[in-house]
């Protein structure tokens, strides 16, 4: 009890401004295409330089909380996930809002990724160590199969069309192996340009396929304007009516993906985006009511809401245990620990307990008062979605354009971003998913090094990849799903054979 006293001496006035203030930031850039998560807390780093250590990664904790729910926002209004985090349940948020209900949709993610947090900061505070030491366990063979595990998401979340999510999940995985060799070196398919040599960045892709193939779908003529079809409901300012009583009823779920999420986010190279992605899949195989996946699911939101803000915590747990990172977010802030005199490690429990738990009370209070603050925000930024369209279309080009640039300052991502516009709009032109193709290109990288250094390590023998208890448990559950989409290929082309006769 004496640790908890002794960290609640730590938290002071300027610690609510941090909060309060990287709040509003992260709300900001979060809302945006294109300007991650990551790049907020990147680009905060400069004034953690004359901050006190605590107020200093308070700022850091609420920026990495408030502007992974800010992705919400333009999938919800535009189709266009601001954060990767978003990509997987954007279709239904957009589903939901043309349906009139754009308060219940940004309440439901609101306070999903609010209860998320709190569940993260509750399994970091009281079982950090154990988590990191689960962690270390995994091997380039575990990680081989989460990530065939986490392409599997790609067949579950595309609903009744699997065969052509699998066709586009390999095109994103195609996409992925472009650059050089993660274990070799040599360079594939860059056609002789520089600028193809770091391969694809996931980006840029993102958002030419949601915004600028939604923008050549409208400047094409084959959209309507939404604008007319909300209804009252999507107005006014309170936009938690309904939302408790819905939570309630959704307890397991909530308990469920923001465990799974923080255990996704305790593993080393995974992230929000991952957690979202594998919740989805999930939720939707445990769901009453799946068919409504990928058409406006309330589940799919509020499972992948918590599941991506409970691995925000998660990223922390090897982070503080053991100085490494959970996630590139993560690596920005083991910086910020070591400039502040935290050295992460089994030292930081032994010397410093009440930074580190008062570390742990931040985390609290940081998504409780994403409360308000988005609140203000949301209410304010929810107006677009009454903007005509032949005003908001330039307006999201500009900005996607100025958040593809900002990646790496690179001309050649702003190519890649028109590029993937054209193929978006013609994939979803003849009925292609686009979705698994961003999960592709995430995962692509994570299975192709691990798979090859498993490889490596085991002169090419395969029984090393099923010789641990983790491995083995991993490997079942991905034979389990692949059996289980092979019979829904089968019987959806058996639906579509009986179409045509018909």
């Amino acid at each position: 009890m004496d640790v908890y006293i002794n960290a609640l001496q730590h938290i002071d006035a300027s610690v609510f401004l941090a909060i309060i203030a990287a709040g509003l930031f992260g709300l900001f850039v979060g809302s945006i295409p294109g300007l991650t998560s990551t790049m907020a807390i990147a680009l905060m780093v400069p004034f953690t330089f004359f901050m006190e250590p605590i107020p200093a990664l308070a700022l850091m904790i609420s920026i990495g909380a408030s502007s992974i729910y800010a992705g919400d926002i333009p999938g919800a209004l535009l189709r266009i996930p601001g954060t990767p985090a978003s990509a997987a349940y954007v279709a239904d948020s957009n589903e939901l809002v043309k349906k009139g209900k754009l308060n219940r949709v940004l309440g439901l993610g609101l306070v999903s990724s609010v209860i998320g947090g709190i569940i993260g900061a509750a399994i970091l505070m009281f079982s950090a160590p154990a988590l990191a030491k689960f962690a270390l366990k995994f091997s380039s063979y575990e990680y081989t199969w989460l990530s065939l595990l986490g392409l599997t998401c790609a067949t579950l979340v595309v609903g009744n069309q699997p065969l052509k999510g699998l066709v586009a999940l390999c095109f994103g995985l195609l996409l992925a192996c472009v650059g050089y060799d993660q274990i070799t070196g040599v360079p594939r398919f860059t056609f002789g340009q520089v600028s193809m040599l770091q391969g694809i960045n996931f980006i840029p892709a993102m958002i030419g396929l949601f915004a600028i193939s939604g923008a050549i779908e409208y400047y094409a003529g084959r959209i309507k304007d939404i604008k007319d079809s909300h209804s009252q409901s999507g107005q006014g300012i309170n936009i938690f009516k309904g939302v408790p009583s819905t939570m309630a009823k959704r307890k397991t779920n909530l308990v469920r993906s923001g465990v799974l999420g923080t255990l996704i986010g305790a593993l080393p190279g995974a992230g929000a985006d991952i957690a979202a992605w594998i919740s989805y899949a999930i939720s939707r195989k445990f769901s009453k009511k799946p068919q409504e996946y990928g058409h406006g699911s309330e589940e799919a939101i509020i499972d992948s809401s918590c599941s991506n803000n409970g691995s925000l915590a998660g990223s922390w747990i090897p982070s503080l245990v053991f100085g490494i990172p959970g996630d590139s977010a993560a690596a920005i802030i083991i910086g910020v620990l070591y400039m502040k005199n935290m050295n992460p490690g089994p030292t930081l429990f032994l010397f410093q307990p009440d930074k580190l738990y008062a570390v742990f009370i931040i985390f609290f209070i940081a998504n409780l008062m994403l409360l308000p603050l988005a609140l203000l925000v949301v209410n304010f930024i929810k107006r677009i979605v009454y903007v005509d369209k032949a005003v908001l279309y330039p307006v999201i080009i500009l900005f996607s354009t100025v958040g593809s640039f900002a990646i790496d300052n690179s001309i050649s991502s702003i190519v890649v971003m028109l590029g993937m516009g054209v193929v978006g709009y013609l994939l979803q032109r003849n009925g292609y998913p686009i979705s698994p193709i961003i999960l592709g290109m995430i995962l692509g990288p994570m299975l192709e090094k691990n798979l090859l250094s498993s490889l490596i390590k085991s002169g090419g023998d395969l029984m090393p990849f099923v010789e641990r208890p983790v491995s083995i448990g991993l490997a079942m559950c991905f034979f389990t799903v692949v059996v289980v989409q092979v019979f829904n290929i089968i019987k959806s082309a058996r639906r579509d054979n009986d179409v045509a006769v018909a």
